[in-house]
Protein backbone atom coordinates (compact mmCIF):
# COMPACT_ATOMS: atom_id res chain seq x y z
CA UNK A 1 0.00 0.00 0.00
CA UNK A 2 1.34 3.49 -0.99
CA UNK A 3 1.02 5.61 2.01
CA UNK A 4 2.49 9.19 2.66
CA UNK A 5 5.07 10.03 5.63
CA UNK A 6 6.99 12.28 7.47
CA UNK A 7 9.83 11.91 9.68
CA UNK A 8 9.00 12.58 13.91
CA UNK A 9 11.81 15.68 14.70
CA UNK A 10 12.66 18.33 17.68
CA UNK A 11 11.33 21.79 17.38
CA UNK A 12 10.79 24.31 20.59
CA UNK A 13 7.57 24.26 21.72
CA UNK A 14 5.69 26.47 24.02
CA UNK A 15 3.20 25.27 26.24
CA UNK A 16 0.86 28.30 27.28
CA UNK A 17 -2.13 29.27 29.18
CA UNK A 18 -4.72 30.91 27.34
CA UNK A 19 -6.50 33.62 29.23
CA UNK A 20 -8.60 37.02 29.19
CA UNK A 21 -7.89 40.23 30.87
CA UNK A 22 -7.27 44.39 30.95
CA UNK A 23 -4.70 46.64 31.17
CA UNK A 24 -4.24 48.44 34.71
CA UNK A 25 -1.51 50.68 36.02
CA UNK A 26 0.95 50.19 38.20
CA UNK A 27 0.03 52.76 40.20
CA UNK A 28 -3.24 54.69 40.37
CA UNK A 29 -4.86 56.97 42.93
CA UNK A 30 -7.80 59.84 43.37
CA UNK A 31 -5.53 62.82 44.96
CA UNK A 32 -7.63 64.46 48.02
CA UNK A 33 -6.06 67.68 49.70
CA UNK A 34 -4.63 67.07 53.25
CA UNK A 35 -5.78 70.96 54.42
CA UNK A 36 -9.16 72.35 53.99
CA UNK A 37 -9.55 75.63 52.33
CA UNK A 38 -10.64 76.95 48.99
CA UNK A 39 -8.57 76.37 46.01
CA UNK A 40 -7.10 79.60 44.85
CA UNK A 41 -4.20 77.94 41.85
CA UNK A 42 -4.50 75.24 39.79
CA UNK A 43 -0.75 74.19 38.48
CA UNK A 44 -1.27 71.79 35.45
CA UNK A 45 -3.52 70.91 32.63
CA UNK A 46 -5.59 67.75 32.36
CA UNK A 47 -3.85 64.89 30.69
CA UNK A 48 -0.63 66.76 31.23
CA UNK A 49 2.18 64.07 32.45
CA UNK A 50 3.79 64.94 35.45
CA UNK A 51 7.04 64.14 37.81
CA UNK A 52 7.08 62.70 41.26
CA UNK A 53 6.94 66.09 43.72
CA UNK A 54 5.12 68.62 40.73
CA UNK A 55 2.73 71.41 42.58
CA UNK A 56 -0.75 70.44 41.19
CA UNK A 57 -3.49 72.58 43.46
CA UNK A 58 -2.50 75.31 45.79
CA UNK A 59 -4.84 75.76 48.46
CA UNK A 60 -5.64 79.13 50.34
CA UNK A 61 -2.87 79.31 53.15
CA UNK A 62 -3.22 83.02 54.16
CA UNK A 63 -5.03 81.82 57.75
CA UNK A 64 -2.02 79.34 58.13
CA UNK A 65 0.69 81.99 57.42
CA UNK A 66 -0.80 84.41 60.28
CA UNK A 67 -0.64 81.52 62.65
CA UNK A 68 3.02 80.61 61.54
CA UNK A 69 3.73 83.97 62.61
CA UNK A 70 2.15 84.45 65.79
CA UNK A 71 3.85 80.32 66.88
CA UNK A 72 7.33 82.05 65.25
CA UNK A 73 6.88 85.06 68.10
CA UNK A 74 5.72 82.28 70.89
CA UNK A 75 9.07 80.31 69.83
CA UNK A 76 11.13 83.28 70.69
CA UNK A 77 9.63 84.84 73.49
CA UNK A 78 9.79 80.49 74.92
CA UNK A 79 13.86 80.89 73.70
CA UNK A 80 14.02 84.36 75.37
CA UNK A 81 12.46 83.00 78.29
CA UNK A 82 14.60 80.07 78.48
CA UNK A 83 18.12 82.31 78.21
CA UNK A 84 17.04 84.37 81.18
CA UNK A 85 16.22 81.46 82.95
CA UNK A 86 19.27 79.88 82.07
CA UNK A 87 21.29 83.05 83.22
CA UNK A 88 19.35 83.48 86.59
CA UNK A 89 20.73 79.63 87.50
CA UNK A 90 23.94 80.27 86.95
CA UNK A 91 23.89 83.30 89.30
CA UNK A 92 21.55 81.25 91.81
CA UNK A 93 18.51 83.06 91.79
CA UNK A 94 16.23 81.03 90.12
CA UNK A 95 15.15 76.94 91.29
CA UNK A 96 15.85 73.91 88.86
CA UNK A 97 11.98 73.88 88.21
CA UNK A 98 11.66 77.21 86.68
CA UNK A 99 14.66 76.04 84.12
CA UNK A 100 12.72 72.53 83.52
CA UNK A 101 9.15 75.15 83.38
CA UNK A 102 11.67 77.17 80.32
CA UNK A 103 12.78 74.34 78.35
CA UNK A 104 9.28 72.77 78.70
CA UNK A 105 7.75 75.79 76.70
CA UNK A 106 10.37 76.31 74.67
CA UNK A 107 9.91 72.43 73.24
CA UNK A 108 6.40 73.11 73.43
CA UNK A 109 6.78 76.15 70.91
CA UNK A 110 8.62 74.72 68.78
CA UNK A 111 6.53 71.85 67.88
CA UNK A 112 3.63 73.66 67.97
CA UNK A 113 5.38 75.85 64.99
CA UNK A 114 6.83 72.69 63.23
CA UNK A 115 3.42 71.08 62.93
CA UNK A 116 1.97 74.61 61.13
CA UNK A 117 4.37 74.94 59.10
CA UNK A 118 3.77 71.45 57.57
CA UNK A 119 0.15 72.18 57.27
CA UNK A 120 1.10 75.19 55.26
CA UNK A 121 3.49 73.12 53.25
CA UNK A 122 1.02 70.62 52.83
CA UNK A 123 -1.55 73.40 51.58
CA UNK A 124 0.70 72.46 48.06
CA UNK A 125 -1.03 69.21 47.08
CA UNK A 126 1.95 67.94 44.74
CA UNK A 127 2.18 64.63 42.65
CA UNK A 128 3.26 61.67 44.56
CA UNK A 129 4.80 59.98 41.57
CA UNK A 130 5.19 60.54 38.41
CA UNK A 131 2.01 59.56 35.78
CA UNK A 132 -0.66 61.04 33.57
CA UNK A 133 -2.89 63.24 35.25
CA UNK A 134 -7.06 62.82 35.09
CA UNK A 135 -10.16 64.42 34.57
CA UNK A 136 -10.04 67.70 37.05
CA UNK A 137 -12.83 67.53 39.93
CA UNK A 138 -12.60 70.98 40.92
CA UNK A 139 -12.72 74.62 39.95
CA UNK A 140 -10.98 77.58 40.70
CA UNK A 141 -12.82 78.93 44.31
CA UNK A 142 -13.96 75.39 45.42
CA UNK A 143 -13.84 74.76 49.06
CA UNK A 144 -12.38 71.24 49.46
CA UNK A 145 -11.94 69.48 52.80
CA UNK A 146 -9.46 66.26 52.90
CA UNK A 147 -12.59 63.89 51.56
CA UNK A 148 -12.69 66.13 48.61
CA UNK A 149 -11.11 64.31 44.58
CA UNK A 150 -9.17 66.90 43.28
CA UNK A 151 -8.15 64.55 40.25
CA UNK A 152 -6.71 61.17 39.39
CA UNK A 153 -3.04 60.47 38.74
CA UNK A 154 -1.71 56.95 37.50
CA UNK A 155 1.40 55.75 36.10
CA UNK A 156 1.64 55.57 32.24
CA UNK A 157 4.84 53.43 31.74
CA UNK A 158 5.18 50.68 32.74
CA UNK A 159 1.51 49.14 32.28
CA UNK A 160 -0.10 46.21 34.10
CA UNK A 161 -1.52 43.46 32.04
CA UNK A 162 -4.28 41.57 34.69
CA UNK A 163 -5.76 38.29 34.45
CA UNK A 164 -7.42 35.64 35.97
CA UNK A 165 -6.67 31.77 35.16
CA UNK A 166 -7.94 28.22 36.69
CA UNK A 167 -6.53 27.43 40.00
CA UNK A 168 -5.66 24.22 38.12
CA UNK A 169 -2.67 25.38 36.59
CA UNK A 170 -1.15 27.05 39.90
CA UNK A 171 1.72 25.04 40.22
CA UNK A 172 3.03 26.09 36.97
CA UNK A 173 2.38 30.38 37.95
CA UNK A 174 6.10 32.09 39.06
CA UNK A 175 7.47 35.23 38.63
CA UNK A 176 9.37 35.82 35.28
CA UNK A 177 7.22 34.30 32.84
CA UNK A 178 6.63 35.40 29.48
CA UNK A 179 2.86 36.81 28.26
CA UNK A 180 2.26 37.52 24.59
CA UNK A 181 -0.95 39.88 24.02
CA UNK A 182 -3.17 41.58 22.38
CA UNK A 183 -5.73 44.51 22.62
CA UNK A 184 -9.24 44.32 20.37
CA UNK A 185 -8.67 48.19 20.45
CA UNK A 186 -5.12 47.78 18.49
CA UNK A 187 -5.92 45.33 15.97
CA UNK A 188 -2.47 43.91 14.16
CA UNK A 189 -0.70 44.49 17.41
CA UNK A 190 1.15 42.19 19.67
CA UNK A 191 2.42 43.05 22.87
CA UNK A 192 5.04 41.35 26.10
CA UNK A 193 5.42 41.12 29.02
CA UNK A 194 6.86 39.43 32.13
CA UNK A 195 4.93 38.29 35.20
CA UNK A 196 5.51 40.19 37.95
CA UNK A 197 2.69 39.27 40.65
CA UNK A 198 1.01 35.78 41.00
CA UNK A 199 -1.72 36.18 43.74
CA UNK A 200 -1.43 33.31 46.49
CA UNK A 201 -5.15 33.53 47.33
CA UNK A 202 -7.60 31.38 44.98
CA UNK A 203 -10.48 33.66 44.13
CA UNK A 204 -14.09 32.60 44.77
CA UNK A 205 -16.57 31.67 43.56
CA UNK A 206 -14.77 30.84 40.47
CA UNK A 207 -11.74 29.23 41.35
CA UNK A 208 -9.09 31.19 39.77
CA UNK A 209 -5.69 32.74 40.39
CA UNK A 210 -5.32 36.78 39.58
CA UNK A 211 -1.51 36.88 37.51
CA UNK A 212 -0.04 40.27 36.72
CA UNK A 213 2.66 41.24 33.89
CA UNK A 214 4.88 44.24 33.43
CA UNK A 215 4.27 45.49 29.70
CA UNK A 216 6.54 48.79 28.59
CA UNK A 217 4.49 51.44 26.94
CA UNK A 218 6.96 54.16 26.03
CA UNK A 219 4.33 55.46 23.21
CA UNK A 220 1.65 55.05 25.70
CA UNK A 221 -0.35 52.81 23.69
CA UNK A 222 -1.67 50.90 26.11
CA UNK A 223 -4.18 52.42 28.51
CA UNK A 224 -5.80 51.62 31.80
CA UNK A 225 -9.70 49.62 31.10
CA UNK A 226 -8.63 48.01 27.49
CA UNK A 227 -9.63 44.48 26.98
CA UNK A 228 -7.04 41.84 26.25
CA UNK A 229 -6.42 38.45 25.15
CA UNK A 230 -2.98 36.88 25.98
CA UNK A 231 -1.24 33.55 26.29
CA UNK A 232 1.34 33.07 28.89
CA UNK A 233 4.46 30.97 28.53
CA UNK A 234 3.90 28.53 31.53
CA UNK A 235 7.09 25.43 29.93
CA UNK A 236 8.97 26.22 27.01
CA UNK A 237 10.63 22.88 25.66
CA UNK A 238 13.22 23.11 23.44
CA UNK A 239 13.74 19.33 22.33
CA UNK A 240 10.47 18.33 21.94
CA UNK A 241 9.15 15.80 19.26
CA UNK A 242 6.75 16.99 16.68
CA UNK A 243 4.86 15.28 14.02
CA UNK A 244 2.38 16.61 11.69
CA UNK A 245 -0.94 16.74 13.21
CA UNK A 246 -2.10 14.26 10.57
CA UNK A 247 -0.13 11.79 12.04
CA UNK A 248 -2.28 11.10 14.95
CA UNK A 249 -4.86 7.77 14.81
CA UNK A 250 -7.26 8.23 17.54
CA UNK A 251 -9.15 5.06 18.53
CA UNK A 252 -11.10 4.05 21.65
CA UNK A 253 -10.39 6.79 23.68
CA UNK A 254 -6.42 6.58 22.95
CA UNK A 255 -4.13 8.20 20.14
CA UNK A 256 -1.85 6.50 17.85
CA UNK A 257 0.33 6.63 14.89
CA UNK A 258 1.53 4.44 12.23
CA UNK A 259 5.48 4.07 12.03
CA UNK A 260 7.19 2.61 8.97
CA UNK A 261 9.68 -0.11 10.10
CA UNK A 262 11.76 -1.86 7.37
CA UNK A 263 8.45 -1.52 4.81
CA UNK A 264 5.73 -2.37 7.24
CA UNK A 265 3.57 -0.27 9.41
CA UNK A 266 3.61 -0.44 13.12
CA UNK A 267 0.97 1.16 15.18
CA UNK A 268 2.04 2.68 18.36
CA UNK A 269 0.08 4.25 21.01
CA UNK A 270 1.59 7.84 22.13
CA UNK A 271 0.73 10.65 24.51
CA UNK A 272 0.25 14.01 23.16
CA UNK A 273 1.13 16.79 24.08
CA UNK A 274 0.70 20.44 22.28
CA UNK A 275 -1.38 20.36 19.69
CA UNK A 276 -1.50 23.70 17.01
CA UNK A 277 -2.78 24.10 13.82
CA UNK A 278 -0.58 21.22 11.66
CA UNK A 279 1.30 20.33 14.44
CA UNK A 280 1.43 18.19 17.67
CA UNK A 281 3.92 16.88 20.04
CA UNK A 282 4.52 13.93 21.08
CA UNK A 283 5.29 13.37 24.99
CA UNK A 284 5.53 9.42 25.15
CA UNK A 285 5.91 6.46 22.76
CA UNK A 286 7.68 7.97 19.32
CA UNK A 287 11.30 9.24 19.38
CA UNK A 288 12.74 11.89 16.93
CA UNK A 289 14.19 10.49 13.43
CA UNK A 290 10.76 7.87 13.21
CA UNK A 291 9.12 7.70 9.92
CA UNK A 292 5.02 8.14 10.76
CA UNK A 293 2.42 7.40 8.13
CA UNK A 294 0.64 10.69 7.73
CA UNK A 295 -1.76 9.78 4.66
CA UNK A 296 -3.71 6.52 4.04
CA UNK A 297 -3.23 5.48 7.78
CA UNK A 298 -7.49 4.56 7.43
CA UNK A 299 -6.87 1.79 5.64
CA UNK A 300 -3.75 0.56 7.24
CA UNK A 301 -3.68 -2.23 9.74
CA UNK A 302 -0.21 -3.25 11.90
CA UNK A 303 2.01 -4.70 10.27
CA UNK A 304 1.07 -4.43 7.03
CA UNK A 305 3.80 -3.88 4.07
CA UNK A 306 3.94 -0.65 2.18
CA UNK A 307 5.30 2.07 -0.21
CA UNK A 308 6.27 5.25 1.34
CA UNK A 309 5.71 8.94 -0.68
CA UNK A 310 7.70 11.56 1.59
CA UNK A 311 5.92 14.50 2.03
CA UNK A 312 6.95 18.44 2.85
CA UNK A 313 8.03 18.66 6.77
CA UNK A 314 5.17 20.42 9.19
CA UNK A 315 5.76 23.87 9.54
CA UNK A 316 7.11 25.00 13.40
CA UNK A 317 4.33 24.51 16.11
CA UNK A 318 2.91 27.70 17.61
CA UNK A 319 2.12 28.86 21.00
CA UNK A 320 -1.20 26.44 22.49
CA UNK A 321 -2.61 25.52 25.63
CA UNK A 322 -1.16 21.92 27.12
CA UNK A 323 -3.75 19.04 26.99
Amino acid sequence: MLVEVSVARTDTVVDAIAATGEIEAVQSIHLRPEVDGRITGILFREGDEVAQGTALFKVDDAELKAQVARAEADRDLAAQALTRTRQLIADKASSQADLERAEATARSTQASLDLLQLRLERTTVRAPFAGATGQRMVSLGDYVTSSTQLVSLQTVNPERAAFQVPERYAERLRRGQRVTFRVAALPGQEFVGVVDFVDPVVQLPGRTITVKALVPNPKRTLQAGMYLDLRLAAEVRPNAVVVPEEAIVPLQGANFVYVVLEGKASRRQVGLGIRAPGIAEIRSGLDAGDTVVVGGQERLQDGMPVMVKPVAAATPPTPGEGS
